[in-house]
């Protein structure tokens, strides 16, 4: 059996580079009017949020109304400086749900959303809530203008994060289709038994414990556990790469033994050499997004009898 590729530093270091160059040519294309489509989006629900609540003096008496949109509730989480997550606002409100039913059965939580906003709220956006007076408005109009911005940019931030990836699920697994491979329905794999079959692969499967973003029957018989990762930062790498895909690229192994499991990644965005070189030491073999020939290729390479075309 060929064993998977185990790059050089310096052919990680050429591939980094060349994957840095298409994030960045990627964000610089972004277009601008999906932020600012955003923007006005959010600052429409920003500014209805106000006005229900007279300037946020009123809250108590709209909570109910305003827990029950589901936009207005994430309003209420970026009134506070710094904005808290759907979760951490669970926490902070000891509540199981964020539901308006949960609110309506417990008259106490919308205490504590009361006591949140009021001991949590961001003061430089909202100084008229801790001085206790009328906003000017020029505070009304910064406080909206900066918590639109707050809520469009996490949004963005959240699509790149989630569109990035699903895009390079997607396409690895075309790729995977044009070099002959059939795309089999999600499963979930206790035994290899159970995995896809030479040239069959499957997308978003749980692979033993852990879940795998494709399951590829390679030619000779074995089976790749792929995952697709995209990091924006050398720093935010080391979470993508050695925490995620290198752990289960462990765990993998040590459900399914080193001989018929490949553990690999595909890999776009910004990383770290020392995290490229951790992750192929700890048995993570490392594919790019920019550079799909290369996988393809020694996917070929484990049976040149297969037949499959160079897609």
């Amino acid at each position: 059996m060929k064993p998977p590729p185990i790059w050089s530093e310096r052919q990680l270091e050429v591939a980094s580079e060349c994957a840095e160059e298409h994030f960045r040519e990627g964000r610089h294309t972004e277009p601008l009017e999906v932020y600012l489509e955003l923007f006005d989006d959010y600052r429409g629900v920003v500014e209805e949020v106000l006005e229900e609540t007279v300037d946020l003096s009123r809250l108590r008496t709209k909570a109910l109304d305003l827990v029950a949109d589901r936009r207005k509730l994430e309003v209420l989480r970026y009134l506070s400086g710094p904005p808290v997550s759907a979760d951490d606002l669970k926490v902070l409100l000891q509540a199981k749900s964020l539901a308006a039913s949960r609110f309506r059965a417990e008259p106490e939580l919308v205490d504590r959303l009361m006591s949140f906003v009021q001991d949590w709220h961001d003061r430089r956006r909202f100084p008229w809530l801790s001085e206790s007076r009328e906003p000017e408005e020029h505070d009304r109009n910064a406080a909206i203008l900066a918590t639109s911005a707050l809520l469009a940019m996490r949004r963005v931030e959240t699509m790149r994060r989630n569109d990035g990836k699903n895009l390079q699920e997607r396409f690895v697994a075309m790729r995977l289709r044009r070099s002959g491979f059939r795309q089999m329905p999600t499963r979930e794999v206790k035994t290899l038994n159970q995995a896809p079959k030479p040239g069959e692969f499957c997308r978003e499967s749980m692979f033993g414990s852990r879940k795998a973003d494709l399951i590829v029957g390679l030619p000779d018989g074995r089976t790749m556990a792929l995952e697709c990762k995209v990091s924006n930062s050398a720093t935010n790498s080391i979470k993508r790469l050695n925490n995620d895909a290198a752990v289960k690229a462990t765990t993998w192994r040590s459900d399914f033994g080193t001989v018929q499991v490949v553990t690999a990644a595909v890999l776009g965005g910004v990383y770290a050499m020392r995290n490229l070189l951790d992750a192929q030491e700890r048995g993570l073999t490392l594919f790019w997004v920019h550079d799909l020939a290369a996988m393809i290729d020694w996917i070929r390479s484990t049976d040149p009898d297969v037949g499959l075309s160079t897609g």
